[in-house]
């Protein structure tokens, strides 16, 4: 069970958040500040007295600490979001918010969380090891250049999102790079090759 710690100056909001979360199978502890609300995983109000969101997120970055944080605000300016990513916080929702969307949003954190933490991904029979490039599809070993690994890993760490081949080229490539976006499709075209037998993932064009 995931511990979630909501830092939430408004208190029905702070009991409609634990409500949703509690639902769903999280142990959720409540705070109505940053003073008091250091802890595991930050749900965090950006607009609250004593300490607000950005200064909260700030301490536990200045501190080391690389928890996921998901930001509440009723303000979403680009500056806004500017200083939020900032300081470090790791996504924004936007209040009044959708039940299932916060539920969406903390499973998301979480699981690239895990990600981060165990440099491993696991869906289905196939697991990516990040430590050592290599990918097994029920433990026999699938060879992939680095480039490939690099691209699925990316893919599957994000399921269901959509990524431009400039985004990809970025990371992966590098702008730098003499590659141009033709290499993403080709990088593409091999893995669904290698993996043209497994049902645990497909890789979508639109």
């Amino acid at each position: 069970m995931f511990n979630l710690l909501v830092v939430e100056d408004d208190p029905h909001v702070r009991s409609l958040i634990k409500a949703i979360l509690t639902d769903e199978g999280y142990n959720c502890i409540t705070a109505s500040d940053g003073i008091d609300g250091f802890a595991i995983l930050a749900i965090v109000d950006i607009m609250m007295p004593r300490m607000d969101g950005y200064e909260f997120t700030k301490t536990l970055r200045d501190g080391k600490c690389e928890i996921p944080i998901l930001m509440l605000t009723a303000k979403i300016s680009h500056e806004d979001k500017k200083k939020g990513f900032e300081v470090g916080t790791d996504d924004f929702l936007t209040k009044p918010f959708d039940d299932e969307e916060l539920l969406w949003r903390v499973e998301a954190l979480l699981r690239r969380s895990k990600i981060a933490t165990e440099k491993k991904i696991t869906v289905g029979s196939t697991t990516l090891d990040y430590a050592s490039m290599s990918a097994t599809v029920d433990g026999k070993l699938v060879t992939l250049t680095p480039k490939e690994f690099l691209l699925l890993f990316k893919l599957l760490s994000y399921p269901n999102q959509l990524f431009t081949k400039y985004q990809i080229m970025d990371e992966i490539w590098d702008f730098d790079t003499e590659s141009d976006e033709h290499t993403v499709e080709v990088h593409i075209n091999r893995l669904r090759e290698k993996f043209k037998n497994n049902s645990d993932f497909y890789i979508k064009t639109i």
